[in-house]
């Protein structure tokens, strides 16, 4: 039975569900930013998924990197670069990131990682945001 690893309550909100993907927002006003975790117990690495299910991991993530681009537009920040990552070496449960960056960002050109401090959006942003990510996944 899958299971939310207890990392991503507290640093992310629940956007919804697609077909493979339980979806998070990062809870970081700095980034438009959504976190893909597969809804299938025990996965730590990519490996760990069938085929058939990689295949469906990627077509979220590219349709997650859609809604990044509408989150960062919905802020008033076009997104220039999409990053996407799954490193995993803090939170072991296989779970991906995508990111919107601008080259006016506080980490760029490196990784958002151990950059700075989250920034909590305001109540009223967190709710227009997870709003705009519902609407651009179609959730």
């Amino acid at each position: 039975m899958f299971e939310l690893h207890p990392a991503f309550p507290p640093t992310s909100e629940a956007v919804g569900e697609l077909a493979l993907c339980h979806v998070r927002l990062q809870a970081d006003a700095r980034y438009p930013w959504l976190v893909l975790i597969p809804r299938i117990a025990g996965l730590r690495e990519l490996e760990d998924l069938s085929p058939e299910d990689r295949s469906r991991l990627m077509e979220e993530v590219v349709l997650a990197g859609a809604a990044v681009r509408a989150l960062g537009e919905a802020q008033g920040r076009a997104v220039e670069k999409l990053n996407i990552g799954a490193l995993g070496n803090v939170t072991p449960q296989l779970h991906v990131h995508v990111v919107g960056r601008r080259s006016d960002d506080s980490a760029w050109p490196g990784p958002v990682w151990g950059v700075g401090t989250a920034e909590p959006p305001a109540d009223d942003a967190l709710a227009a945001a997870l709003a705009v990510a519902r609407r651009a996944l179609g959730i």
